[in-house]
C-alpha cells in the first residue's frame, strides 16, 4: 500500500461514525496547507460526498478556497448537492462558469437545477451557455417553474415505455439502455402515445414476471400524479400520506415530464421542518454561513417587532405603577405569571403549527383542537394556581396575595391555551405563515393578559 494511502486511512476513525472528528478535519487542513497532494487526493477518494461536504463546511475560508482551487477536479460533484444552500451558493459564485458547467454536466437534472437555482441570473446564463443542448433545455425548463414547486424538484431522467410492451421486451430495453438510464429509479411508467401516464410497474414486480406478460396487466393503474406547479410541501405530504417511493410529474396537459423520488422528498421534509423551526425564532437556516451584516439585518427586523411587543407589555405595567409602589411583592411575582403563560402558549402553538404543516388540521377539526388546548391550558392553570398561590402566601405571609396570583395564573394559562392554538390557525386561514408570525402575537397576548390580570386583581383585592 502506498505511503500516501496509509496516511489517508489513518485520517479515518476505525469506529463507525456519521461525522468527521475535529482531529481528522485539522489533519486534512494541514495536508491542504502543506500542499500534500497525495494525502489530499487519497482522502477525497476515501470520503463519501456527505463527509466531504461536511469537511468543506468546517474548513476555514482560506483552506476551503485552496481545497477547491487546487483539488477541485478530485471533488465528486455530488459533494455540492450535500452542502448547506448558502455555503453552496457562495462557493459556486466564486468559481468560474466553466468549472460549474463541468460539475453540473455530471449530475442528474434535479441536482443540477438545485446547484444553479440560487445563483444570480448573469452567472446562470453563462453556465447554461456552456452545457450541452439537452442539459441546457432541461435547466431552462426547470427554471421556468415556480420556486419550491414540483417542477423544480423533479428529475427529468425517467423510464417510460409503451402500454403494449411485455415484461421481457422491457427488461431487454433496460439492459440495452445501460448508462442512458437514470442512476437510480424504482418504477417504470407505462404511457400511451400522447405520453399520458396509464400506470406504473415497480421494478420488483417486473423482474418477478414472466417474459410474455404484458405491462398493461402488470401495471398499477391507481397512480398518484404530481402537477409540475404543485408546491414541494404538498408533494411531501402526498408521499408521506400514500407511502410513495416515486411519483410521475405531469404538465398542464397531463403529459409525463419527470419523476420525483423519495430521496428528494426526505430532503424537502428536512428543509421544511428546519425552516419552520428557525422562522419561529426569527432566524434563517443559512445564517451560519451568511455575512455578518446580512445576518444582523435579518434578525434586527424580528428583534424590532419584539421590542414593540415588550413596550406594549411595559405600558400595561405602567397603568399599575401606584399599586406596585405600595405592594413591592407584585414586582417580584409578576414575571412568574407572564413566563408560565408564555411557556404554556408555546406548547399549544407548537402542536397547532405542526398539525397545520402535516395537514392534520383543517376546518373539520380545528374547533376541537382549539377547545382541547384551551381546556388543557385551563387545567394546568388551575394546578399551578394552587402551587404558586401557596408559595406566594407563605413567602409573603399574605393569603390574599396567594389568591391573586392563583386567579391570574388560571386566567393567563386559559388565554395561552386558547390563543396558542387559535393564532396559527387564523394566520394560516388568512394566508400568512403561522411559523413566522405566531410567536410574536402569542407573546404579546400572554404578557399583556398576564400582567393585566395579576396587577388588575391586585389593585382590586389588595388595596
Amino acid at each position: 500500500m502506498p505511503e500516501s494511502q496509509k496516511t489517508a486511512d489513518e485520517l479515518k476513525d476505525e469506529s463507525l461514525t456519521f461525522t468527521l472528528s475535529d482531529k481528522e478535519i485539522n489533519e486534512i487542513a494541514q495536508a491542504v496547507q502543506s500542499q500534500d497532494s497525495d494525502t489530499v487526493h487519497a482522502v477525497l477518494e476515501d470520503l463519501s460526498p456527505a463527509d466531504t461536504a461536511e469537511l468543506v463546511a468546517k474548513f476555514k475560508d482560506d483552506d476551503r478556497n485552496e481545497l477547491l482551487v487546487m483539488y477541485g477536479e478530485a471533488i465528486d460533484p455530488e459533494v455540492f448537492t450535500e452542502m448547506d444552500p448558502e455555503l453552496r451558493r457562495s462557493t459556486l459564485s466564486a468559481m468560474p462558469p466553466d468549472q460549474i458547467a463541468s460539475l453540473i454536466s455530471e449530475l442528474d437534472s434535479d441536482d443540477a437545477l438545485e446547484l444553479i437555482r440560487p445563483l444570480d441570473d448573469r452567472l446562470q446564463k453563462e453556465i447554461i451557455q456552456r452545457l450541452s443542448a439537452k442539459s441546457r433545455v432541461a435547466l431552462e425548463e426547470g427554471l421556468s417553474f415556480p420556486e419550491d414547486s414540483a417542477g423544480r424538484l423533479m428529475q427529468r431522467e425517467i423510464v417510460a415505455v409503451p402500454l403494449f410492451w411485455t415484461a421481457g421486451k422491457t427488461i431487454d430495453y433496460l439492459r440495452a439502455a445501460g448508462e442512458d438510464l437514470p442512476e437510480e429509479f424504482f418504477d417504470i411508467f407505462v404511457i400511451d402515445p400522447a405520453y399520458h401516464v396509464r400506470g406504473q410497474v415497480p421494478l420488483n414486480r417486473l423482474i418477478r414476471s414472466k417474459r410474455a406478460e404484458k405491462l398493461e396487466d402488470l401495471a398499477e393503474t391507481d397512480v398518484t400524479t404530481i402537477p409540475a406547479t404543485m408546491d414541494q410541501e404538498e408533494v411531501a405530504h402526498l408521499f408521506r400520506r400514500d407511502d410513495l417511493v416515486s411519483a410521475p410529474v405531469i404538465d398542464e396537459n397531463g403529459r409525463l415530464i419527470g419523476v420525483i423520488t423519495i430521496d428528494d422528498i426526505v430532503d424537502v421534509i428536512d428543509e421544511e421542518a428546519q425552516e419552520d423551526i428557525m422562522k419561529m425564532a426569527g432566524v434563517e437556516r443559512s445564517d451560519l454561513y451568511r455575512a455578518v451584516l446580512s445576518t444582523t439585518g435579518t434578525r434586527f427586523r424580528w428583534l424590532f417587532i419584539n421590542l414593540l411587543t415588550a413596550i406594549l407589555a411595559s405600558i400595561v405595567i405602567s397603568f399599575f405603577d401606584a399599586t406596585i409602589e405600595q405592594i413591592v411583592a407584585l414586582a417580584v411575582l409578576m414575571p412568574i405569571v407572564a413566563s408560565m403563560g408564555g411557556n404554556a402558549g408555546t406548547q399549544a402553538l407548537t402542536v397547532a403549527v405542526r398539525a397545520l404543516a402535516t395537514k392534520e388540521l383543517s376546518g373539520a377539526n380545528r374547533m376541537r383542537v382549539i377547545w382541547k388546548e384551551t381546556l388543557v391550558g385551563t387545567l394546568n392553570g388551575a394546578a399551578f394556581a394552587v402551587i404558586t398561590g401557596l408559595v406566594a402566601a407563605l413567602w409573603f405571609s399574605n393569603p390574599m396575595l396567594g389568591i391573586v396570583i392563583a386567579a391570574a395564573m388560571i386566567i393567563n394559562l386559559f388565554a395561552a391555551g386558547l390563543c396558542g392554538a387559535a393564532i396559527p390557525i387564523l394566520l394560516d386561514r388568512y394566508g400568512s405563515d403561522p411559523a413566522v408570525s405566531s410567536t410574536v402575537f402569542l407573546t404579546t397576548v400572554t404578557d399583556v393578559v398576564g400582567f393585566f390580570a395579576f396587577l388588575g386583581l391586585a389593585a382590586i383585592l389588595l388595596l
